[in-house]
């Protein structure tokens, strides 16, 4: 599924500083409206992927969802982190990795304020 409204363009930047990048607050991925405060900021595009830095407080639940047109891969970087991936829950701590592969249910809830560093491929803005 190619939405073309889903599809974030290449950014023909080579470096980006942090302090120039907005953050953007989010309400709802892929739909499901988040439960908490939860914020992103796009941190590159390429044809191939977009990387993302996600903050979430402590308590925003993300419902079950999923993505039918992108996997991705993320780590966290700071807090803690419950998880369910298809049928398998989790606990994430800094320095552990997932994904999300195309098509599986997920949601995740913060058991602390959380940062994750998050990469969608291929590029799709899911969050509104």
């Amino acid at each position: 599924m190619d939405d073309p409204e889903r599809m974030m363009q290449a950014l023909s930047t080579l470096f980006r500083k942090d302090a120039d990048i907005p953050e953007e607050t989010i309400h709802a991925i892929e739909g499901a409206v988040e439960q908490g405060e939860l914020s992103v900021k796009v941190l590159m595009v390429t044809d191939n992927f977009v990387l993302l830095r996600a903050w979430r407080g402590k308590g925003l639940i993300d419902p079950i969802h999923q993505h039918d047109d992108h996997e991705s891969v993320a780590t966290l970087i700071s807090g803690r982190l419950k998880m369910k991936i298809g049928d398998k829950e989790f606990i994430a701590e800094p320095g552990d990795v997932w994904r999300h592969p195309q098509g599986v249910l997920h949601s995740s809830e913060a058991l602390e304020e959380c940062v994750q560093l998050e990469i969608k491929s291929p590029p799709r803005k899911t969050w509104t």
